[in-house]
């Protein structure tokens, strides 16, 4: 498995780890497409590939992403879902409508997506990988529905990396620790609490796509395989 001349769709591109990862990509020789629900925001980040606009939380998704993808490439050959949402605070302060919205966005709608672009992935041998986030193993007291979603996203991961496995569609489920993407700073819900400095986004990225590189493909990296 590399990269290296392969059609890569990022979802999440425009934010501050799916940027970076679309840019290592494009630097490794990948055909990327990058997806973001801003379309604005992707426009500035100046990544120099085709885009498109979407919303994890609409099921159709994924049909506007190989719309893109089929109309530009012809194939597709492996997602990387770096979208995410998060809100801070007590279960008995976080609203309904802020409980579904992250379930939505963190993992009912990667699965959604995968579902749309499975048939594809099936046909290239290819690769999906989910950005879930170190609360799926550490879970965190202020960020109960954050954890439960990341987990819930884990827990898919580590079965369709079985269930897919004899199609050749190869699931990653990555885990990295606080990296300082600003996702913090835009909770849909409550305030963040004092957080230590967390990675750099640059160095995520690198293990994310080092892994696709990598002669033995993995199923998981854990918060641990991102220390330095």
């Amino acid at each position: 498995m590399t990269v290296h001349d392969r059609v890569i769709a990022v979802v999440g591109a425009s934010g501050g780890l799916g940027a970076p990862i679309s840019r290592l990509l494009l630097e490794r020789g990948a055909h990327v497409v990058a997806a973001a629900r801003d379309q604005p925001r992707l426009d500035a980040a100046g990544l120099g590939c085709p885009t498109v606009s979407l919303d994890l939380r609409d099921a159709r998704a994924g049909d506007a992403l190989l719309s893109v993808v089929l109309d530009r490439f012809g194939r597709l050959d492996g997602v990387i879902n770096a979208a995410g949402i998060v809100a801070f605070g007590a279960l008995a302060d976080t609203d309904d409508l802020a409980i579904e919205e992250l379930f939505l966005t963190n993992a009912i709608g990667p699965l959604w997506l995968l579902r749309r672009c499975l048939p594809h992935l099936v046909a290239s041998q290819g690769f999906f990988v989910n950005i879930s986030a170190v609360v799926a193993e550490q879970p965190m007291a202020g960020m109960v529905v954050y954890s439960a979603s990341k987990a819930a996203l884990t827990a898919a991961d580590g079965a369709l990396a079985r269930e897919l496995r004899r199609s050749g569609v190869r699931v990653l489920d990555a885990r990295p620790p606080h990296t300082e993407t600003g996702l913090a700073a835009r909770p849909i819900a409550g305030t963040a609490p004092r957080i230590p400095p967390g990675l750099a986004p640059d160095q995520v990225a690198s293990v994310i796509v080092d892994a696709l590189d990598a002669d033995e493909w993995v199923t998981q990296l854990p918060s641990t395989a991102f220390s330095s």
